[in-house]
């Protein structure tokens, strides 16, 4: 993965109300820490950074240029969204060199269709390697094209490329293959109740349905009567 480069000014406002200024002028708040230095903080363009992981994912490398004249090497260690509108509310950056190996969860996807009659379910979605962190992958792919009931994908299924090494235990469980439950299985869950047209007609063919239909009977004698007389 190519790393982004990134421009970023020194913060010098703290606590909520200097944060809340930040956002409102297009950054996002920062923290640069790691290697036993003390964390840097500073303001990152909001707009360029959610490009950046939008492209290349949460592992996304960022070099990055200070206005005071410094530059780092960091990745994303935490990201903080606003849950409504999914905007930045802060980040996290460690500070990587060049050559380090670093470990991180990297994404996991599944190719192809298991066989006919099947539900995969999904155990874990990413996996933890170590790699350079100049070359860290932005996903592993895996196939599960056929696979029967009682197959399941490990860690060690997953074919990693030179330098990238496993941190996971091999036989941790991605994914599942299992019978697809039936139709009846499934209203059974869900516990679904009686359509409203079954419903009425069960309620017409029932001992109620008579009684009303006597009592309609017994109401009808009294009116014909008093016609008559």
């Amino acid at each position: 993965m190519s790393e982004v480069k990134i421009s970023a000014e020194p913060r010098t406002e703290f606590g909520k109300g200097g944060a809340r200024r930040t956002r409102r002028a297009g950054k996002v708040p920062a923290v640069l820490y790691g290697h036993g230095e003390k964390p840097k903080h500073i303001a990152l363009p909001a707009r360029e950074f959610a490009a950046a992981i939008r492209h290349g994912g949460a592992n996304q490398l960022f070099a990055i240029e200070i206005s005071d004249g410094t530059q780092a090497l960091a990745l994303p260690k935490a990201i903080q969204r606003d849950p409504i509108k999914d905007t930045l509310e802060h980040i996290d950056l460690i500070l990587v060199r060049r050559g380090e190996k670093v470990t991180v969860d990297v994404p996991v996807h599944l190719a192809g269709e298991a066989a006919r009659n099947t539900l995969v379910v999904h155990e874990q979605n990413t996996l933890s390697v170590s790699a350079d962190a100049t070359r860290l992958p932005e996903s592993f792919e895996v196939s599960i094209e056929g696979l029967e009931v009682g197959s399941q994908v490990t860690a060690a299924d997953v074919r990693l490329p030179e330098g990238v090494e496993l941190a996971a235990d091999p036989e941790q469980i991605l994914a599942l293959v299992t019978q697809a439950p039936t139709a009846e299985q499934m209203a059974a869950e869900a516990g679904e109740e009686p359509t409203e047209e079954a419903e009425e007609e069960a309620g017409a063919e029932g001992p109620g349905a008579e009684a009303a239909e006597a009592e309609g009977d017994n109401q009808g004698a009294p009116a014909q009567a008093a016609a008559q007389g």
